[in-house]
């Protein structure tokens, strides 16, 4: 098991991509690699790549906010990030093992009634902002040996929202940070701000 993973469990939706961006850069901040399953490519089947991907992860951080139908046709809610949820703690149960899983929301108390089977669980509650989630994670990770502050985390996310996406955008050609290049640019760049403003990494 890959000790500086992070598994990050995000709706890819447009609505979303600052979320994504402060989750990125907030586990970066941590010392930790950020994974996602916009990583997988190839024909091997996407459920086995999915499950191998987290069991690759020493942390996962899920995020259970979008509970609203998608806009695509057809209109349908989204799975996948229960989902995805689902296989963490139906591993941990049949196996258990050295992997550490946390549950994000934007609204206090909804989950109650959005997956009712986590009552028990206390999900770190962001408050629907990018703030939010830099917050929580330094909360979620408050064992954790490094340390970075709240000020680290947002400077690294203002620097990956103002001045390298633009520019890596125009580059690649792509129209989403939810695509395989721009996730990987992304994640090279949050660890090299790490550890330029981060003192021990």
């Amino acid at each position: 098991m890959e000790r500086d993973s992070a598994f990050i469990n995000i709706p890819y939706d447009p609505a979303y991509r600052d979320h994504f961006v402060a989750y990125i850069a907030a586990v970066s901040a941590f010392g930790l690699t950020p994974r996602a399953t916009l990583e997988l490519t190839g024909g091997e089947r996407r459920l086995d790549r999915i499950f191998q991907l987290i069991s690759e992860c020493r942390y996962s951080f899920h995020d259970m906010s979008m509970v609203a139908l998608d806009r695509k046709r057809p209109v349908t809610p989204r799975f996948n990030m229960p989902f995805e949820l689902g296989l963490v703690i139906g591993w941990q149960k049949a196996a258990p093992a050295n992997h550490n899983w946390f549950v994000f929301e934007a609204q206090a108390h909804r989950l109650q009634k959005s997956l009712s089977d986590l009552n028990g669980t206390d999900p770190f509650v962001y408050g629907a902002t990018p703030v939010g989630i830099l917050r929580e994670i330094g909360n979620a990770l408050a064992r954790h040996d490094v340390k970075p502050t709240a000020q680290q985390m947002k400077a690294m996310f203002d620097a990956l929202i103002e001045d390298f996406i633009p520019g890596m955008m125009r580059e690649t050609g792509a129209s989403s940070v939810f695509e395989p290049r721009p996730f990987s640019e992304l994640v090279v760049m949050a660890r090299n701000l790490a550890q330029s403003v981060v003192p021990g990494l």
